[in-house]
This record gives C-alpha cells, sequence and structure tokens, in this order.
C-alpha cells in the first residue's frame, strides 16, 4: 500500500525487488518511534500474528545490531539479525535485515514516521537484492501479509500504553 498521493510516479529502479507498507497509528510519533528503539517495547509486538520474539542481544545505534529468534505459531524458530544504518530519531531509522551478519540475502528497510494529526504514519520500505528473493519473500513468506500485522502488532501495542498511561 502506497502512502505517496502526491501524483508522483514511482522511479525507482528497484521497483521490481521493493515492499512498501503503511499504517497509521493512534498514538503519538515519539511513541510510536519509541517502540522501535527499546527492546522492551519491541519483544512485546514484533512479528506477525502469533508469533514471539527472544532476543539474544540489542544495542540500538547506527552500527549497533538485534540478534533474536523468532517463535513461529507452529514451533518454528527463525534465527534473526538486524542492524540499523541510520537514525533521525523521531523520524527515520534504516536498517539490514537478514538471518545473520554475513547473510548475503539480507535486506534494507527504511522506515519514516511522520505526524498525521494527532496519530503517525509509518511507512516501511524494504529492498531486496535480487527480484527473485523479493517474490520468495512475498509467496513463500507471506511477506507482505506479515509486514501488515507486525504493524498492526505494532497499533495495538502502543494503544494500550497510550491507554494506560492515560489511566496511570
Amino acid at each position: 500500500m502506497s502512502t505517496t498521493g502526491q501524483g508522483t510516479p514511482p522511479t525507482s529502479t528497484a521497483a521490481d525487488r521493493e515492499i512498501v507498507i503503511s499504517r497509521v497509528i493512534n498514538a503519538p510519533r515519539e511513541l510510536v518511534f519509541e517502540a522501535f528503539t527499546e527492546v522492551r517495547h519491541l519483544s512485546q509486538w514484533w512479528g506477525p500474528e502469533g508469533f514471539t520474539t527472544t532476543t539474544r542481544s540489542f544495542e540500538f545505534c547506527v552500527g549497533g545490531e538485534w540478534d533474536f529468534v523468532m517463535h513461529g505459531p507452529d514451533g518454528t524458530d527463525y534465527q534473526e539479525w538486524i542492524t540499523w544504518t541510520g537514525i533521525v530519531p523521531s523520524e527515520r531509522i534504516a536498517m539490514l535485515h537478514g538471518e545473520s551478519r554475513d547473510d548475503p540475502n539480507a535486506f534494507e528497510s527504511v522506515l519514516t514516521f511522520e505526524p498525521d494529526g494527532a496519530a503517525t504514519r509509518i511507512e516501511m520500505r524494504t529492498v531486496f537484492p535480487t527480484a527473485e528473493l523479493r517474490a520468495e519473500a512475498v509467496e513463500k513468506f507471506h511477506a507482505i501479509e506479515g509486514g501488515q500485522q507486525t504493524l498492526g502488532n505494532l497499533a495495538a501495542y502502543v494503544a494500550e500504553i497510550a491507554r494506560s498511561g492515560e489511566e496511570g
């Protein structure tokens, strides 16, 4: 789902390798950004529906890493690794995501956080090394649905924080 609407057609040469997912989340941008940058939050919502996450190490900074395992609802464990390549607090996170540091199939993602009234519009733009890897991610691993579910989990999580913060 695109968030553009500016009338500008996509000109990226990466269009056949790219997935773009966006969502408006009913929470302030700073809270949504914090949910991406603190492991105590990430471990609560990261991943598609039914998945849980176990963190092995986490250091949020450019060049830092998040080494973790995603546990699928069928009992399958997925080794995951992320390193952050760019951070603009409350606005943008760029990262490289794969199974490990030396994964030749690692893909790049850029997350942008923009105010949308009192809510936050988040866009997750992912570029795979090849069109074939993108197709595999979409067809075999249901990357689009998984990304939408992940942002849905984030929306529910931050809504709960916002609600309990209002009560507390």
